[in-house]
């Protein structure tokens, strides 16, 4: 698949997404925006991914949105504008297998909310996130007030919002914002270490881990109770969950077929 703004490849039942505008440290145009909707809908009607690895090239994973797209922005518009990427990381945050954002460098602004919408996060020592739209007389607005909440709780997501400080990778990792810090020249080698274990596991009990774990975010804990034993009955129901069960009896590796 060819991009502008992006690089996509195929590493076995990997997906690996590079945002790809060095030069301006991958600020999230309408473009890139596109593209990427593009490249995670390929990824959703694959069989052959598993899994899905996104990243900035350069010294950036995305410094935010595009300024000069972002100015032009009035009280008629400015809706549409948000909701236009708010579509795009909820699809992402709803995909039906995991997004690793491997954070390389810069996630500011929008580069921060969509590292809140991938499922995992892993960054480099170097990294630095923030949501500093205030700094513009704005606020954040693909997601950032409502997944920064529920990742790392009111009082910070209250602080960071509001003085829109950038913080480094060690105090993220400190607040639950990232799951591990990893060396910059292992960063993405160690993504796809992660992504290939999870990629080796049963895809139809991934994507129900998912739908479970997304439940508990959106329903609280008695509607996600109802839908974790939902989704269980639904997977006893499949040949992968006949085919593990049975591998484990009979003491060999799994051959799990995603049906």
């Amino acid at each position: 698949m060819n991009f502008e703004t992006i690089i996509f490849e195929e590493k076995g039942h990997i997906c690996l997404i590079t945002l790809n505008r060095p030069d301006k440290l991958n600020a999230l145009n309408a473009t890139l925006l596109n593209e990427l909707q593009k490249a995670l809908q390929f990824c959703s009607n694959s069989e052959k991914c598993r899994a899905i690895i996104i990243t900035g090239s350069g010294k950036a994973f995305a410094a935010g949105a595009d300024i000069a797209q972002l100015h032009e922005q009035t009280a008629t518009t400015g809706a549409a504008f948000a909701m236009f990427g708010q579509a795009i990381f909820t699809e992402l945050e709803y995909m039906k297998k995991p997004v690793i954002a491997a954070v390389n460098g810069f996630a500011l602004g929008g580069g921060c909310e969509l590292a809140l919408a991938c499922h995992m996060r892993f960054a480099s020592p170097m990294a630095k996130f923030g949501q500093p739209e205030v700094n513009l007389g704005i606020i954040p607005g693909y997601g950032g007030t409502q997944r920064l909440t529920t990742l790392v709780g009111s009082a910070q997501a209250t602080e960071l919002i509001l003085t829109g400080a950038i913080i480094n990778a060690e105090e993220a990792l400190r607040i639950g914002l990232v799951n591990r810090l990893i060396d910059p020249e292992s960063l993405i080698d160690e993504c796809i270490k992660i992504a290939e274990l999870i990629a080796s596991k049963a895809p139809l009990a991934i994507s129900a881990s998912l739908a479970a774990i997304r439940s508990a975010i959106d329903c609280g804990t008695a509607e996600g109770m109802e839908s974790e034993a939902r989704l269980f009955g639904e997977i006893c129901g499949t040949e992968d969950f006949k085919e593990g069960t049975a591998a484990f009896l009979e003491k060999r590796q799994a051959n799990f077929k995603g049906k």
